[in-house]
């Protein structure tokens, strides 16, 4: 019996007293297209075509005179979307879901952007923080607001990734630790309900994953 309902997010799987949770974070690499070193196959066309509609797409975000740093989000994008499809798989730590691994993507990226724009685009950066057409009596508190709301980026990213992964893991574990209550007719139901809501976690996985891309693009352009 569970003593606690996110233990099943966290399990102990150790060799040589060192804990392997946060292995499963490289397995990751498992799943990288052989591009440079093996022929073509569908799994590397396939990824090749998302990674250059991905590239277009942030091409357009950046402006073309950053085209190159496209590959950073692109990476970013691959990353996450990983993680999160292999936490759809039966005892594997789902490191997405904890703010460790989610703050640890946001923040970094976010101080360099700031610190970026700041060091370089000084003036840009203060234009931000007072939208176009503000009257004069309003401009302090829309200083005040932006400001906030900037701040506060790198967390509400971690916490936007971290709660929706968490959020059906814990659906379908409170759903699973109901099933020996039921009687065999309400089996079928509860199996099917656990399909489809399987079904939304992996779309809910890449939709994640291409959020906080974009998102992160979307603060890169606004600091270039």
């Amino acid at each position: 019996m569970m003593t606690n309902l996110f233990s099943s997010f966290d399990p102990t799987s150790s060799i040589l007293n060192l804990s392997l949770n946060w292995m499963s974070t490289l397995l990751g690499l498992l799943f990288i297209p052989y591009l440079y070193w093996a022929m073509p196959s569908r799994w590397s066309l396939l990824w090749h075509m998302i990674t250059w509609s991905l590239h277009k797409e942030f091409k357009i975000l950046l402006g073309p005179k950053s085209s190159s740093g496209t590959i950073i989000f692109a990476s970013l994008f691959s990353l996450i979307v990983f993680n999160n499809f292999l936490g759809l798989l039966p005892y594997v730590f789902t490191s997405t879901s904890h703010m460790t691994m989610t703050l640890a993507l946001a923040l970094p990226l976010w101080l360099s952007f700031m610190l970026y724009g700041w060091l370089n685009h000084t003036q840009l950066m203060f234009a931000h923080l007072v939208p176009s057409g503000t009257p004069g009596p309003l401009m302090p508190f829309m200083v005040l607001i932006e400001t906030t709301s900037n701040i506060i980026r790198p967390g509400t990213l971690a916490v936007r990734l971290a709660a929706n992964m968490i959020a059906g893991h814990l659906l379908l574990t409170l759903l699973s630790s109901t099933g020996p209550s039921f009687s065999m007719s309400l089996i079928s139901i509860l199996l099917t309900s656990q399909i489809l809501l399987l079904t939304l976690e992996s779309a809910v996985a890449v939709i994640q994953a291409y959020v906080f891309a974009v998102l992160t693009t979307l603060y890169a352009s606004e600091a270039n």
